[in-house]
């Protein structure tokens, strides 16, 4: 997938162990990612990587504009036996880079992993976004996602 957006040209592609510093600043870039990355240590993201990598049930996905990469997020395929047996897309950790918020980046990303998972056979999109980020709550929303369930999580 390739659009033109102001700065070039915006493509998406499987991420790259060499990427993983842009990632990782990508995830650090706001208030909750300050909090709880760090890539001081590099070694978990690494071993992170090398597991979702090997899976062909997860990819890690990167935007790049101009051959840098300002855009990423993990779409993984969860098997299930509700709904008759069905397939689930699961979309996290969606980030994009400050400089190409509100240029339709983050709506050609969610659009292309929903088309993924329509290939793949999913019968649900699904994801979760942290209750602070209003922001994003209507982004999904403008795309047609609806908040039906409440998530929870509990921190080991």
């Amino acid at each position: 997938m390739t659009a033109a957006v102001e700065g070039g040209l915006f493509s998406l592609r499987r991420a790259r162990k060499g990427d993983l510093p842009q990632i990782l600043a990508l995830l650090a870039d706001d208030r909750l990612g300050a909090a709880r990355e760090s890539a001081d240590d590099p070694a978990p993201y690494e071993r992170a990587f090398d597991a979702i990598d090997a899976d062909p049930s997860h990819l890690l996905v990167v935007g790049e504009l101009q051959g840098d990469v300002v855009a990423t997020f993990q779409l993984s395929f969860l098997p299930g036996l509700s709904r008759k047996g069905s397939w689930r897309a699961q979309i996290e950790a969606v980030r994009v880079s400050d400089v190409l918020r509100g240029q339709g980046v983050g709506a050609l990303m969610i659009e292309w992993a929903i088309d993924q998972a329509r290939e793949r056979g999913c019968s649900l999109v699904q994801l979760t976004t942290d209750k602070s980020r209003v922001d994003a709550h209507r982004f999904y929303e403008r795309l047609g996602f609806v908040a039906s369930h409440e998530g929870m999580k509990l921190a080991l």
